[in-house]
């Protein structure tokens, strides 16, 4: 009990704390008693998400003095990463901007922290890492053969971690996010472009008037009667794949979730140093599933278009989440696909247009 009052007055400084799971981490671990510094440089992130309880240093990674200067502003005593370039379609024509951002800018904060002596580190990493899956559910030692430059990325920067603890005694644990998805009361998922298939998919249900196509007005006025909705349909990138209906499978776990193992990560740092872990549900759920498990929720229909498979997707995504269970002693809270969806659909009709 000692050791959690003292992790509870720990000040965290929380890298790309106003995107969508940088945010979510950020107001759980408030609501768990910790100080939370956010660091963010705003490009994917959103102003409105910043809580007024936390400290902001508006900087990039990649600027090692804004770094330096975060640092010694405050006494910063662990590390979550989250800033990254995140957008694995672009991750195929642009890897460099990915390799600069989510190598250079690690590296930059690795080295802020060893000196301000700050030897505890939680890296938000990917099951990009993995590729093309050999064998389902994915095991942490499943082999790791990346197959765009954004899940390279974040191998190559669990590999820094790797080799940072050995040399420099640095505490780090690294956490394999599935789909992050959903929301809270105060926070949800609002990206430019928005390339996540829930939210997306969400915004072709939502009442918008804009969406709406009048077919006939009475005295220059609109006929409520006789207007019927005008939506763009929700792009669906392949249905081709060896899947169950031909759509891609993947594993969804609720942003909420994902904080918890951040805290749970944090209190254990000293004893699971050096680990990764997979987070995910363990069930999979094809794409076309998700629209109608959607459609369930919004009470809406939502118009499909098949588009060709965009380049670097794998078929099926579904992690085994038993070394995070069983050593993290993480528990989802909100496994059941349709209760995501409906978290995230009661923050998207509250802001119809994001933040």
């Amino acid at each position: 009990m000692t050791q959690n009052i003292e992790l509870r007055t720990m000040n965290i400084l929380v890298t790309g704390g106003v995107g969508y799971v940088g945010s979510i981490v950020t107001e759980e671990l408030m609501n768990k008693g910790y100080r939370v510094i956010i660091l963010d440089n705003l490009q994917q992130g959103h102003k409105e998400a910043i809580l007024p309880e936390a400290e902001f240093v508006l900087a990039d990674i990649c600027e090692a003095q804004a770094l330096e200067d975060a640092f010694h502003r405050f006494e910063i005593d662990a590390v979550m990463h989250m800033a990254a370039e995140t957008v694995v379609e672009y991750s195929m024509t642009d890897p460099k901007r990915y390799f600069h951002n989510n190598i250079v800018g690690g590296i930059n904060l690795l080295d802020a922290m060893l000196k301000h002596g700050v030897r505890k580190f939680i890296f938000s990493s990917s099951a990009a890492v993995y590729g093309e899956p050999r064998t389902t559910p994915i095991e942490e030692d499943h082999p790791k053969i990346p197959v765009n430059s954004y899940g390279e990325s974040k191998l190559m920067f669990e590999s820094i971690l790797e080799w940072y603890g050995k040399a420099y005694g640095l505490k780090h644990i690294s956490l394999r996010y599935f789909n992050a998805a959903g929301a809270t009361k105060l926070l949800g998922e609002d990206h430019h472009p928005e390339t996540h298939l829930i939210p997306n998919v969400l915004k072709a249900a939502l009442p918008d008037s804009s969406r709406f196509k009048v077919q006939g007005s009475k005295s220059g006025s609109e006929d409520i009667k006789h207007r019927t909705l005008n939506i763009e349909p929700v792009k669906l990138f392949g249905t081709d794949y060896p899947t169950k209906d031909g759509s891609c499978v993947r594993d969804y776990v609720h942003v909420i979730d994902i904080a918890q193992a951040h805290i749970l990560a944090l209190e254990q740092i000293e004893q699971l140093s050096g680990r990764a872990y997979n987070l995910g549900n363990g069930e999979g759920y094809s794409v076309l599933e998700v629209v109608e498990a959607a459609r369930k929720v919004t009470h809406a229909e939502i118009p499909v278009t098949i588009s060709p498979r965009r380049a670097g997707d794998p078929a099926v995504l579904v992690a085994s989440s038993r070394r995070a269970k069983e050593e993290l002693k993480w528990r989802p809270k909100f496994p059941d696909l349709e209760a995501i969806i409906e978290s995230a659909w009661k923050w998207m009709k509250k802001h119809p247009e994001g933040y």
